[in-house]
Order: structure tokens, then C-alpha cells, then sequence
């Protein structure tokens, strides 16, 4: 974090090296490639928690997600970066992370590498208000449904990931 409350964000190169580190505000303005961790969150039963983000988050506003997901920061382990967020955004704390997959994302509006994880959890999801404005459980395969739609308002970092973490069999 900076002096005034901005996030520090790692850097990376195309390989997730880390290569320094920028203010969020800058990361975004100049569509930097930088860290980032998302984590699908899972009940015992195999349904995914889908949520829809604010409005007011500052790339892809208003679209739907299965990922707890946002920027690793300036000296911070990506694993680390994963529990902050699924707290933060979703009140799963003290989660067991399952890491899966690591990759990279580019589009207009965001050029990063991923590393996603996976967690169960059965306990109260509790939104963080300025993040997430609406959620439920849905089963792996309403989800595919959801997702077979391209007009459906989803994050297209997170389709791209969900369909890829699908062929490689690593959801069921």
C-alpha cells in the first residue's frame, strides 16, 4: 500500500516474473501486465459460488464472476494474495487452497497472469459491499449453461479461465 491507501501492485512479465511494481491507478491506466489470483470458491457439494460485481469495480463493472479474484500486491505470495481475496470478497476465511492453474490473459482492458486456485467451503458467504453486489450457488452444470450463452454478462478473464480449467478436467 502507498502512503495515501492505494494498492501497490506487483508487475510481471509474460512468464509471472516479477519485474517491479505500480499503483493500481497507474497498473489500469496503462493496462500493465501484472499479477493477479482467483480462487472458485465450492461447497461440499461441488456447486460454485457465481457473483456479480459492482458496478463500480474499475475493469469489468457489473458483469458476473465464479472467481474471488484481484491484484497480487508489490511482495506479496500469490497464495497469500488468494485467502486475502476469498476473505475480503466472499468471508471465507481460513479456506484450504487447492493451487491449479497458472496462465496468462490479455484484452483491452487487462493484461495479466493468473494463478487460480480452488476451495471448498459450507460456511456463510458475507459480500464485501464495494465489490460484490450479488451471489448464489450454482451447480457446475448451470453454470456451463450460463457460460454457453456468449451474451451473458460474465468477466472474460474468468469465462476464458473456467473453460480452460473444464478441458483440462481439473473441474468435476
Amino acid at each position: 500500500m502507498t502512503a495515501d491507501g492505494e494498492e501497490q501492485l506487483a508487475v510481471v512479465d509474460r512468464d509471472g516474473r516479477v519485474v517491479g511494481s505500480a499503483r493500481r491507478s497507474v497498473v489500469r491506466r496503462d493496462n500493465l501486465p501484472h499479477a493477479v489470483v482467483a480462487v472458485m470458491l465450492r461447497d461440499s457439494a461441488g456447486r460454485v459460488y457465481v457473483h456479480r460485481r459492482t458496478d463500480t469495480k474499475d475493469v469489468f463493472p457489473g458483469l458476473h464472476d465464479c472467481f474471488a479474484a484481484g491484484g497480487v500486491q508489490a511482495g506479496e505470495e500469490p497464495a497469500d494474495a488468494a485467502a486475502r481475496e476469498v476473505a475480503e470478497e466472499l468471508g471465507a476465511h481460513d479456506v484450504v487452497l487447492e493451487a491449479v492453474a497458472t496462465g496468462w490473459y490479455e484484452d483491452g482492458s487487462t493484461r495479466h497472469v493468473w494463478h487460480s486456485y480452488l476451495a471448498t467451503y459450507d460456511g456463510e458467504v458475507v459480500h464485501q459491499a464495494e465489490e460484490v453486489a450479488w451471489g448464489t450457488w450454482m451447480t457446475l452444470a448451470e453454470l456451463q449453461a450460463r457460460l454457453s450463452d456468449p451474451t451473458w454478462p460474465f468477466v472474460p478473464d474468468g469465462r476464458e479461465l473456467v473453460e480452460a480449467l473444464l478441458a483440462s478436467g481439473r473441474l468435476v
